[in-house]
């Protein structure tokens, strides 16, 4: 796919079709999104893939606002970096993530970003337990491996609509 049309169709979806994503799909748009840059060539990102449908439903249960749409995914993959191999673990998944996404809408999959790093699990109590701690109750994350987001994913169940014009002048400045 064209790049311009690829960014054009990336969108978040939360509402997925009830129905799995082939093996092989999944191994190809992982494999895209793992060529994705790193600080100093690190490859410090890590995906952890959940298939199974009891577990996706707990893990939408990781924070109280902004994930319960996991409930419907038939995948999820959880982006991780491994904070033994870079400092800049965070910023290189968020790269990976990105990459990842794109992934999804150029094999016709659609996804949406969960935020997890630093995130408590319940919004009005910020000291309380991280969204991360409750999904390491759930997941075998390895301990030197950090949590910077889970992306939903699924073949969509609607086609959502483009992004409104915006002027985006003002984001861009020019040191001529």
């Amino acid at each position: 796919m064209e790049f311009g049309k690829l960014l054009e169709k990336r969108r978040s979806v939360r509402r997925f079709l009830d129905k799995q994503v082939p093996r092989e799909v999944m191994e190809g748009i992982l494999r895209q999104a793992l060529t994705a840059p790193s600080a100093r060539n690190t490859r410090s990102t890590r995906f952890m893939v959940v298939t199974d449908r009891n577990t996706i439903e707990k893990m939408a249960s990781v924070r109280d606002y902004g994930a319960g749409f996991l409930a419907g995914a038939p995948a999820a993959v959880v982006v991780m970096g491994d904070t033994s191999a870079s400092d800049l673990w965070d910023i290189n998944c968020a790269i990976s993530a990105t990459l990842l996404q794109l992934a999804c809408v150029d094999a016709g999959l659609a996804s949406c970003w969960v935020h997890m790093a630093g995130r408590p699990r319940r919004k009005d109590d910020p000291q309380g337990e991280s969204a991360e701690n409750y999904l390491r109750s759930l997941l075998p994350i390895p301990a030197q491996y950090r949590v910077e987001c889970i992306i939903a994913l699924g073949y969509s169940d609607f086609t959502p609509a483009p992004l409104p014009p915006h002027d985006d002048s003002a984001s861009i400045i020019w040191a001529d």
